[in-house]
């Protein structure tokens, strides 16, 4: 891999037309699709829709943390890559648009909703100063707010830093990172109790905001990751270092195995407490075939991602983190998939309706890319660090 000059002018690259249409075509499957699956069963379908929700904001809301993670940090080894994260963070606005159809069939997915449910729950009762319609989407507006505000202040710096060069725009998106940390932190923390861990209101977890947060992080790192390979492999990213795709895959073995210990600490936690209250939401993830998908998350959300990234050589090897990128995708699906259709019907529910919604999911990512590529350079060209970034050796 060689180092490209990048000219004066800027470094705008388009998808090729073929995965720009594919993109579109993707997406127009997955929402008719999804029509057809509420037309079917509105209650299964919003269950589909709400891990949907989560999986994009993972995605979304992970990146806006990459992004304010390297101005914090002052790191230079990501800034020829910045930008993919940047684009992705252009999936926050989609989010509320996907979410509308739940907030239709709230009471199919979320039963703190329906006042005879709570009259007859004195637990759910005294959390209803929390656990109410208006205050969840008040809470669902200023996460997605917060999250946008950031987002656009961040990267509307970093695209009129390509224009005007201007050093100083860095250290303001410096400072702007290290205000969005605690308040993701907070965000991401009551998006996961909202969508999640309220969907059985009686449950709670005191690291689930961490847990989630965990995942959102590792698939963002996933989407990204994938994309930057794909995009140096043809030639429309400057030639990256093996030393570049070492830290990527560096950061996605290491937060494979924060996640783990994360998902053990939960678990040892409240198997260790043995409270009734705690551990009925294992205990449903225990029986009616659960059980086998329980195991199952274990092997491919960590078991194979550890394995496979445990080398050096393997954390260089683009072939290898092509394909690791979009199975820890598909593990974190499974992941957010678990977590909440076993509030369903206690079965494990897998039909044509649990595919369409992560195929819409797929054909908004592309098409959300396609469109920044065309209007924005896929290189931060003015950023003061990316001649050092781009030659960058460890």
């Amino acid at each position: 891999m060689t180092t490209q000059v990048i000219p004066k002018e800027g470094w705008k690259r388009e998808l090729p037309g073929a995965a720009s249409r594919a993109g579109w075509g993707i997406l127009l499957v997955g929402a008719l699709g999804c029509i057809a699956a509420y037309a079917v069963d509105p209650v299964r379908s919003a269950f589909n829709n709400v891990v949907l929700c989560l999986f994009l904001a993972s995605i979304a809301g992970g990146s806006i943390f990459l992004v304010a993670l390297e101005h914090v940090a002052g790191a230079v080894w990501s800034v020829p890559t910045r930008r993919v994260n940047e684009f992705l963070s252009a999936l926050t606005p989609l989010i509320p648009l996907v979410a509308i159809p739940v907030f239709f069939n709230l009471g199919g997915v979320f039963h703190w909703t329906r006042p005879e449910l709570v009259a007859a729950d004195p637990q759910i009762a005294a959390k209803s100063s929390y656990l109410s319609v208006p205050f969840f989407v008040i809470r669902f507006v200023i996460v997605i707010g917060a999250w946008l505000f950031f987002g656009v202040l961040m990267i509307r710096n970093s695209m009129r830093q390509d224009v005007t060069r201007d050093p100083g725009l860095s250290r303001v998106n410096a400072r702007l990172g290290a205000i969005f940390m605690p308040i993701f932190a907070f965000t991401v923390t009551i998006l996961a109790i909202d969508w999640s861990m309220s969907i059985e209101p009686h449950w709670y977890s005191t690291i689930f905001g961490i847990y989630f947060f965990t995942g959102a992080v590792l698939a963002a790192l996933a989407s990204a990751t994938y994309i930057i390979v794909r995009l140096d492999e043809n030639g429309l990213l400057p030639g990256l270092r093996r030393d570049h795709l070492y830290s990527l895959g560096a950061l996605m073995f290491a937060f494979t195995n924060f996640w783990a210990y994360i998902a053990f600490s939960q678990f040892l936690l409240i198997w260790y407490a043995n409270l009734p209250e705690e551990t009925f939401w294992f205990s449903m993830r225990w029986v009616h075939g659960w059980q086998y998908l329980s195991v199952l998350l274990i092997i491919v959300q960590f078991g194979v991602p550890y394995f496979a990234l445990l080398s050096q050589d393997a954390k260089m090897d683009p072939k290898r983190l092509k394909v690791m990128s979009i199975w820890i995708l598909v593990a974190h699906l499974l992941d957010t998939y678990w977590l909440v259709m076993p509030s369903l019907n206690g079965t494990v529910p897998l039909s044509w309706m649990e595919l369409v919604f992560p195929i819409l999911g797929v054909g908004a990512v592309i098409v959300v890319l396609g469109a920044c590529m065309r209007r924005f350079n896929l290189v931060p060209v003015g950023d003061p660090k990316l001649e050092r970034g781009l030659g960058f050796h460890l």
